[in-house]
């Protein structure tokens, strides 16, 4: 695991009313919120981490719940959809839970030869449920409505729109060490060997295609993983290499990130597995205690009468 990218860390994306966000993630898809905290530039503003039980990278979907924003618009330069990875034999389940509760998706298709459902969230934002061609043996996290034999168990792939591939393949292959696997028609399948499951970035190319607006509904980045804060910055170094601007390390409490926009107009992330999401409250109480950055802690009175109730 020296210097390799590990797959996906984390996406984040923004969202609308933060219960109707948390009440799709935890009650609907059956996620656990992992981490209630705040936005690190706007504190009177919820950052909500959801993921498997102990927030493993690879699994944690992460939100700024902006309020009354107003909705974006999928296009090129942004990534389009979110894969999650469930298990053989759950689309019928899936299918069935999203009918019952009004959730707006699309019957089972195919793709890469394997199997999934498109489903839109509260705010839009796409998602696919996919069972994968190689079983994915991760342990899921489990709700009294949705059992091991249908809930979801990570990241599966994240699609990424542009007009023009070759730069954002050649960060891809060049830097992040993934190989072009399969394509079908303009969607470009990239894998990294790195790991087993999270392993996957779609390119679609749309050379015509209107560029996307990142607002409500929209992935605001996607963020792939290493092992510590010395791959962290070996990573810096190729990027600065290929010409790309990057960040300074950044500590964001849970793992240390570099930010730097791919030439196809995403912003990508570089995130460390360390120190995680234990550091600041056990296993078992993970997302139940509001969680504020040191620079706001005399502040916390006045964050937690503005930030709306959850439950």
């Amino acid at each position: 695991m020296e210097n390799t990218i590990l797959g996906l860390h984390h996406i984040t994306a923004i969202a609308g009313n933060a219960k109707v966000n948390y009440d799709f993630y935890t009650r609907i898809l059956g996620l656990r919120l992992i981490k209630k905290t705040v936005n690190f530039d706007d504190p009177q503003t919820y950052h909500l981490y959801y993921g498997d039980e102990a927030g493993s990278p690879g699994t944690i979907l992460t939100f700024f719940p902006w309020g009354n924003i107003g909705a974006g618009r999928r296009g090129t330069r942004q990534v389009t959809e979110i894969g999650y990875s469930v298990p053989e034999g759950s689309l019928g389940f899936w299918q069935e839970r999203l009918e019952k509760n009004n959730v707006t998706y699309n019957k089972a298709s195919e793709k890469f030869g394997e199997k999934y459902l498109t489903l839109l969230d509260p705010d839009g934002l796409k998602f696919e449920l996919t069972v994968a061609k190689n079983k994915d043996t991760r342990t899921s996290f489990l709700t009294p409505e949705i059992g091991a034999e249908n809930a979801i168990l990570g990241f599966h792939q994240v699609t990424i729109t542009t007009n023009k591939m070759d730069k954002t393949a050649e960060v891809l292959t060049s830097i992040f060490g993934y190989k072009l696997m399969e394509q079908n028609v303009n969607r470009y399948r990239f894998i990294t060997d790195a790991v087993e499951q999270a392993a996957i970035v779609d390119l679609v190319e749309a050379p015509g295609e209107t560029a996307g607006h990142v607002a409500g509904g929209s992935v605001h980045h996607v963020a792939f993983r290493v092992k510590d804060e010395k791959t962290l910055m070996y990573f810096r170094d190729k990027v600065v290499a290929m010409g790309l601007n990057i960040t300074e390390k950044i500590d964001r409490n849970y793992f240390y990130s570099l930010y730097f926009r791919e030439p196809g107009g995403v912003l990508f992330e570089m995130a460390t597995d360390n120190p995680g999401f234990t550091v600041d409250e056990p296993l078992n109480e993970l997302g139940t205690n509001l969680k504020l950055p040191s620079q706001y802690e005399s502040q916390r009175s006045e964050i937690e009468s503005i930030l709306p109730n959850l439950i």
